[in-house]
């Protein structure tokens, strides 16, 4: 019953092992060339799928019919499917999205450009590794941009690529367009395209400050590193110019920092802060008569500094300085912004990241009382003053005297200034500056003025600032030295203009917070400022203080005061100062005899006795010799 079964299964058996012949070529045929016929690589489906999308782009005939785009979509899908990890799988994403994009431009359909996107953003996801993966950002960006227009997702997807694709070939297009973004819809740019100058990265334009009084403006405009400007002065039809904009190259400022202050009272009578180009801030200051104007930088850190100056008045009452109140303080954005200072502005400390101010612009403006017409101050009492000025000048008669003095204590806040013995330099000078305000108040029956009153950090550029603004007709600046050698002591007095004494350059290079180096870079921008100074008074003015408190001091039992006499030399505190300015450096808090000195209060009284007898006698100067003119 079973040898049929045996029989039927040898004879299968044996046809299975009998090789096969090719009756066409004679020849006996292998396993392989028995195989079923291969089906198509996926490499083969992707080039076919991406032929036959070429041909929908380039075939207006057969691009007319959306089944024929569907169909091309579906050809990229097939492949996508089959091996969803094969090299051809990203691409295959990225040709959906492009005809899905495609797709909708031509049939206005939001579901396509909802596709197009969500194959985008599958590529870059799934992909992150793949050459295509920042293509597929740029291009979902284009598309949030472009169709949907959402710039802020734009600017996500192109902020993706600068941070995950460093090197790809997107990365300066998405930094371009994002420069782009932030000029046309104020969307902040990251911090990889902001704080230097390297390739795509723009230099952060910090918040801008200004001063303005009626016949006065400073501005000053700090960047996170060195950059070159050029400033536009727009002429007027008829008369002196009125606005002039300054714009900073390869540049950025926030968009919070982007805005129009429109300043009520002043010679400022509007400042407008902007992006006007991609790489490109302009500063635009709109005031009443511009008769002339400066413009320098200062590092550590880097500022541009603008001074604009409007004709003075000229008549005999508007000549008179008149009482003003306290400058005040306008902030366009937030109330706190009146106690904030600029970005790491001091002059021993370093300053810290954190201390950066990302607030807007801050604005102190005095203003104009003029209209008000208060009598000025009494004039001083012939038996109050010295023998030698007991009748009054002419200058005095006429009110031409010192009105007002700004007294500035230096360093303060987060800077200390010198510091040995167990002392800070910044408190010192405060103390002896609270001393000698009612003392010149009093004596010179004057209006006397401190930069600060506590221990509050202030920019370089304000203390001038605010002399200015106040209409001060004298700038002392009260200050300690310091020197390496312990032995070295005295007393020395300056004022602004450029030196070869390289003892005059280390101190101006300690005030001032930076290199000798970059001391001597400033010349060429101190020669042009100095020809419109006040050299010969401050001069005059630095010898009287000088010889008075050499001469007092001396006298007293504070050891020997040595004279390291009046010099002249490139400080920041006094650049641009309207009236003449002198920077005493009234002891070495290095030496422990100045030290000793400087906690008495016997000491600090006389400097401050000598300093107004030296002021007192540099006016009586002066008024003498204006009373003695024709």
């Amino acid at each position: 019953m079973f040898r049929p079964c045996i029989f039927l299964f040898a004879l299968i058996g044996l046809i299975i092992s009998v090789p096969s012949f090719s009756a066409q070529s004679g020849r006996l045929l292998d396993e392989s060339q028995l195989a079923a016929p291969r089906s198509p690589s996926p490499s083969q489906l992707y080039d076919q799928a991406k032929f036959y999308f070429n041909q929908l782009e380039n075939k207006s005939s057969l691009a007319r019919s959306r089944e024929n785009w569907l169909k091309g979509t579906r050809n990229f899908r097939r492949v996508y499917l089959l091996n969803p990890k094969s090299e051809q799988a990203p691409a295959c994403l990225y040709m959906l999205g492009n005809m899905y994009r495609s797709m909708y431009e031509r049939f206005s359909l939001g579901i396509d450009l909802d596709e197009s996107l969500s194959y985008y953003k599958d590529a870059s996801r799934l992909f992150p590794e793949h050459s295509l993966a920042d293509d597929a950002l740029y291009s979902e960006a284009l598309v949030y941009l472009e169709f949907k227009k959402d710039p802020k997702n734009s600017a996500i997807a192109l902020e993706k690529i600068l941070a995950q694709y460093p090197h790809g070939d997107f990365h300066s297009k998405a930094a371009e367009k994002l420069k782009v973004l932030s000029k046309d819809y104020d969307i902040p740019l990251p911090r990889s395209l902001t704080g230097s100058s390297q390739i795509n990265q723009l230099n952060t334009i910090h918040p801008v400050k200004f001063w303005s009084s009626p016949e006065y403006t400073r501005v000053v405009v700090m960047s996170d590193s060195p950059i070159t400007y050029n400033e536009v002065v727009l002429k007027e039809p008829q008369g002196p110019p009125r606005k002039l904009y300054i714009d900073f190259k390869n540049s950025y400022i926030h968009p919070d920092q982007r805005r129009k202050i429109v300043v009520q009272q002043g010679f400022l009578k509007q400042i407008r802060i902007d992006q006007t180009r991609a790489d490109t801030v302009r500063v635009f200051l709109d005031v009443d008569k511009i008769e002339s104007y400066k413009i320098f930088s200062l590092p550590n850190p880097f500022r541009i500094i603008i001074d604009v100056r409007g004709a003075k008045q000229s008549n005999v009452t508007a000549s008179k300085k008149l009482p003003v109140d306290q400058p005040t303080i306008s902030s366009p954005a937030k109330p706190e912004l009146s106690k904030l200072e600029l970005t790491g502005i001091q002059q021993k400390t370093p300053s810290t990241e954190g201390e950066k101010q990302s607030a807007a612009v801050v604005a102190v403006i005095r203003k104009d009382r003029t209209k008000r017409l208060h009598p000025p101050p009494d004039l001083p009492k012939e038996e109050s003053l010295p023998k030698s000025q007991g009748k009054l000048s002419l200058a005095q008669q006429l009110g031409l005297g010192v009105r007002k003095i700004v007294l500035d204590p230096g360093h303060g806040g987060k800077d200390p200034g010198a510091m040995a013995n167990q002392m800070r330099e910044k408190d010192i000078v405060l103390k002896i500056a609270q001393v000698l305000k009612p003392k010149l108040a009093k004596q010179l029956n004057c209006e006397v003025i401190l930069t600060r009153n506590e221990d509050i950090f202030l920019p370089l550029e304000e203390r001038t600032a605010i002399a200015n603004t106040e209409e001060a007709d004298l700038f002392i600046s009260l200050h300690l030295n310091a020197h390496p050698s312990q032995e070295t002591r005295g007393l020395e007095t300056y004022f602004l203009n450029l030196s070869t004494n390289a003892e005059a350059m280390r101190v101006a290079a300690m005030e001032n917070a930076t290199s000798t180096h970059q001391m001597s870079d400033l010349e060429s921008i101190l020669s042009d400022i100095l020809k419109n100074s006040k050299i010969d008074e401050s001069s005059r003015l630095a010898k009287y203080v000088h010889k008075s408190m050499l001469t007092g001091l001396n006298d007293k039992d504070f050891g020997d005061v040595r004279n390291l006499g009046v010099k002249q030399a490139p400080f920041y505190v006094l650049i641009g100062a309207q009236m003449p300015s002198i920077l005493l450096e009234i002891a070495f808090i290095s030496n422990k005899k100045d030290a000793e000195n400087l906690k008495n209060q016997q000491f600090v009284d006389t400097v401050t006795n000598e300093i107004v007898k030296g002021v007192s006698l540099y006016i009586q100067t002066n008024t003498a010799s204006l009373s003695a003119s024709p």
